[in-house]
């Protein structure tokens, strides 16, 4: 494995354990499938389902059925696409946004207690690590079309 390779894996592999390790103890009331959809609308903005689809790597019947369920609890909403009259968009309500806040916050409360007890040279070290990741999504949205997705 090259360089690039192996710390692309280490740093994909630290991140979603963070997710993982800050979703298990949150005290969400929304299901992390749930909130991790309305984060995605949060993302893009009001999409199209199969933009919706695209970017979360299922089907279309699959994102429309996940859909619902927001829908189900108020949390997202269709609107005609004014660019094209067949098709809707989705974004979020109010509420969903509200929900999105109440389990962005959740997971944020579980790590407070973690941060406390680091000293002011790991937190900056931390800061330091939030920028380097920000650059590195920066430079990732103005790359050209990603590789094929046929290898994890």
């Amino acid at each position: 494995m090259d360089d690039h390779s192996e710390l692309g894996n280490e740093l994909l592999r630290a991140v979603a354990r963070l997710n993982r390790w800050a979703s298990r103890h949150a005290a969400v009331e929304v299901p992390m499938a749930q909130a991790r959809l309305l984060a995605l609308l949060d993302e893009l903005g009001p999409a199209r389902v199969s933009v919706l689809a695209a970017a979360d790597n299922c089907s279309q019947p699959t994102m429309t059925t996940q859909l619902q369920r927001l829908e189900a609890e108020g949390w997202a909403q269709r609107v005609p696409d004014a660019d094209d009259a067949r098709a809707t968009l989705v974004s979020l309500t109010a509420d969903g946004s509200a929900a999105l806040r109440q389990a962005r916050g959740a997971r944020v409360a579980v790590l407070s207690p973690v941060f406390d007890r680091l000293d002011e040279a790991d937190l900056q070290r931390l800061r330091t690590a939030v920028t380097a990741i920000e650059d590195l999504l920066e430079h990732a949205a103005q790359s050209p079309t990603p590789p094929s997705r046929k290898e994890p």
